[in-house]
């Protein structure tokens, strides 16, 4: 019996945002989809505005496996993974330990795939996920100050600040275009 996707399947009760207070929970299950459509779209627009050659689908998937070790570590929040540099290294280690043991749960020859998914290094698909990861961040603080959550206020302005210093083309676009659609309620998405 092999334990894999059950392991994955429990992603849903990993709550994000554990050090401030959400108007809306969010889990690393529903945190994980958004990253991965967002992360489609960056490669996207990076291929087809900028020229590049980016494999679009490869780095969907990664988005969509980024917090698997979280199925064993539970969420860090950020400001503690990377406190210092000691802290951010030992978590490093902790998430590749936890990816290990996940993928001691499939059969060797579907670990040998799983693992080129899972155990991404930092190359320029690993960098699209993290792009939309932050991107994802800020989308949830736009959420959370809709609802005047004012716990997010400043996390809105920093993470924003973040994301307009990875002077990425393909990120730039994405908030010159579509971030603020965010913002609108539904009966304003349906209005032209």
């Amino acid at each position: 019996m092999y334990k894999f996707f059950a392991y994955l399947n429990r992603m849903k009760y990993i709550n994000r945002w554990g050090l401030m207070h959400s108007a809306m929970t969010e889990n690393i299950m529903e945190h994980s989809q958004q990253v991965a459509v967002v992360a489609h779209a960056l490669a996207t627009i990076s291929n087809v505005y900028f020229g590049d050659s980016l494999d679009v689908n490869s780095i969907t998937v990664k988005a969509l496996f980024h917090e698997t070790s979280e199925v064993l570590t539970g969420d860090l929040p950020t400001p503690i993974k990377y406190f210092n540099p000691e802290i951010r290294d030992a978590y490093k280690k902790l998430e590749n330990y936890s990816n290990e043991r996940l993928l001691a749960h499939l059969p060797s020859e579907l670990s040998a795939e799983y693992s080129k998914i899972i155990n991404t290094k930092d190359d320029i698909e690993h960098k699209f996920v993290k792009y939309a990861d932050k991107i994802c961040a800020y989308i949830k603080c736009i959420d959370e100050v809709k609802m005047s959550n004012t716990e997010f206020y400043k996390a809105e302005k920093t993470i924003c600040s973040e994301i307009r210093a990875y002077n990425n083309p393909a990120v730039d676009y994405f908030m010159d275009n579509f971030i603020e659609a965010y913002r609108l309620s539904l009966d304003e998405l349906d209005n032209d």
